[in-house]
């Protein structure tokens, strides 16, 4: 990874999404608030605080600013 700011990769557009992609993407949409909540369960204070790169923001900054209601 040669930035940081990008740690998958810049965003590039392959086209318009076929139906069943479409349903893919909802259906990943709809199970994120899940699985955040379950990576996050269990994880210390100290892990909370921790952020995933150099002047990046912390776990729990993360989780705040993603909604997880469901």
């Amino acid at each position: 990874m040669s930035d940081p700011r990008y740690p998958i990769g810049k965003f590039s557009y392959a086209g318009p999404l076929t139906a069943e992609q479409k349903q893919e993407c909802l259906a990943n949409i709809e199970q994120a608030p899940a699985r955040l909540r379950a990576a996050l369960r269990g994880l210390s204070d100290a892990q909370l605080d921790t952020p995933y790169r150099d002047g990046g923001w912390t776990l729990r900054q993360v989780a705040h600013h993603v909604p997880t209601a469901t």
